[in-house]
């Protein structure tokens, strides 16, 4: 068996500075280094520890990624003539602006929720700060003699938590439109926000079920069983209620949960209080026990 081909991908920032001797001019090079140095210091000043030669080399690392992970944003090719473009764009706008760029992408990705469980923590500086500390590192850190992939995980975590943040936008609206009035616990399980809805769309009356306690899920599994409504009828009319940003994130648990063994012995004979503690399997939080 042959050994994999292993293709070296040194940080954009590497590539572009090794183009320069045949590119630029002397003056040019030399404010380029000014630039980068500069940036370097600043780094250091913020996110390393700017007193020791290992803060500055920590710094000197993420300024190649950040200036890097700019480049690649700003930069359409991955080629040689990327390069040239990317040497072209430092010249021109400037070693800084770059970094700038870099950094907007690194602070608009922690904006962004990690998971489908989001809590009142989320909105707080200092852990806002923290977990931008730790994506910029996570992501920017490039040695210059080593392949770097931080573009590419950045997009890969861009696109995770894109799609974790369309489910936390269907849960915040079906919160809003509950029933009964606004949901405004600053906790949310977005998952179990969704799955009530689900849940509670199957008697057919379109109304949005956001949040539940035990006696009232009681009395709506009592409804069903007696009036045996059509399950995928009342998902249609639920479906129809919901604005088409967050219908396709409903649609698809549908999907999941259409076979779902809460569903079907919700249907069938299951004593209430055990079926309660099923639907905790699926709401978690955001259930209102009333009673053990």
């Amino acid at each position: 068996m042959l050994p994999a081909i292993v293709i070296e991908k040194l940080p954009r920032l590497v590539r572009a500075i090794r183009l320069l001797a045949q590119h630029a001019s002397a003056d040019e090079a030399a404010g380029l280094a000014d630039e980068l140095a500069g940036i370097t210091a600043m780094v250091a000043e913020k996110f390393t520890n700017d007193r020791t030669a290992e803060g500055i080399q920590r710094a000197q690392l993420l300024a190649i990624g950040g200036v890097s992970l700019g480049l690649e944003h700003l930069v359409e090719t991955d080629d040689e003539q990327g390069d040239l473009d990317a040497l072209d764009v430092l010249l021109d706008e400037g070693a800084e602006f770059v970094f700038q760029q870099g950094f907007r992408l690194i602070r608009e990705l922690a904006a962004l929720p990690e998971d489908t469980l989001v809590g009142e923590f989320d909105n707080d500086p200092v852990y806002a700060q923290r977990r931008l500390k730790e994506l910029f590192v996570d992501i920017c850190t490039a040695d210059p003699g080593e392949t770097w992939s931080g573009y590419e995980r950045y997009l890969g975590q861009l696109k995770q938590r894109q799609d974790v943040q369309a489910v936390v936008r269907a849960a915040q609206w079906l919160r809003r439109h509950h029933w009964e009035g606004p949901v405004k616990d600053p906790d949310l399980n977005a998952e179990g926000v969704i799955a009530l809805a689900i849940v509670f769309g199957i008697d057919g009356s379109g109304r949005i079920v956001a949040r539940t306690g035990q006696k009232e899920f009681e009395r709506f599994v009592q409804a069903v069983r007696k009036g045996k409504p059509d399950f995928e009828a009342g998902w249609a009319a639920l479906l129809e209620h919901i604005p088409a940003p967050h219908r396709a994130i409903v649609a698809d648990r549908i999907d999941s949960y259409r076979h779902s063994l809460l569903l079907q012995n919700i249907a069938a004979k299951v004593p209430l209080k055990e079926l309660f503690v099923e639907l905790e399997n699926y709401a978690g939080s955001e259930l209102d026990a009333e009673y053990p």
